[in-house]
């Protein structure tokens, strides 16, 4: 065989190969964090829960969802073993979090001035106001030209619908 058509075969497996690997390497840190549990270590589960762990057993742990609410998982449930620090942060909401630039508003209430807020701004939608009797009479002339061509459509269709009745009699 050729080397032309071997290569995507071999690129194919090469590729393979390469994808096994980072995703071994993956389970293995997975692995190498759930063996390094202790008593007292903060988690978040598969499922997001958010625990202490109290005991490790082989393949299982016990961990305390709530002060005196006990319940036992899987170590491989286990997704994450958190710092003490940020545990403590989403479970008991310290907000000891530093910030190094300036903090975001959630809604932009706080960003507009008290000024703006007075009864004179208003906003220009654009349309201007005209004398009464020159609106009125251009919207009269629109209506009038526009029944016009509708009863026209209609009557051209009404002649044409008769031609052809008209023509299936015959």
């Amino acid at each position: 065989m050729d080397i032309v058509t071997l290569l995507p075969f071999i690129v194919l497996i090469g590729a393979m190969f390469l994808m096994t690997r980072s995703a071994k390497k993956k389970q293995q840190q997975a692995a190498a964090m759930r063996d390094q549990l202790q008593p007292g270590t903060g988690v978040r589960t598969i499922g997001g829960m958010y625990a202490t762990v109290k005991e490790v057993h082989a393949d299982m742990v016990l961990l305390e969802v709530a002060p005196g609410v006990h319940a036992v998982y899987a170590k491989n449930a286990i997704g994450a073993v958190l710092a003490d620090d940020e545990y403590n942060r989403i479970v008991h909401g310290d907000d000891d979090l530093k910030t190094d630039g300036t903090v975001v508003p959630d809604d932009a209430s706080s960003l507009t001035d008290v000024a703006d807020k007075s009864e004179d701004a208003k906003i220009d939608l654009g349309k201007k106001p005209e004398a009464d009797g020159d609106a009125a009479d251009e919207a009269d002339e629109a209506k009038e030209t526009a029944g016009e061509a509708v009863s026209k459509d209609a009557a051209a269709k009404d002649g044409k619908a008769g031609d052809n009745a008209a023509d299936d009699a015959k």
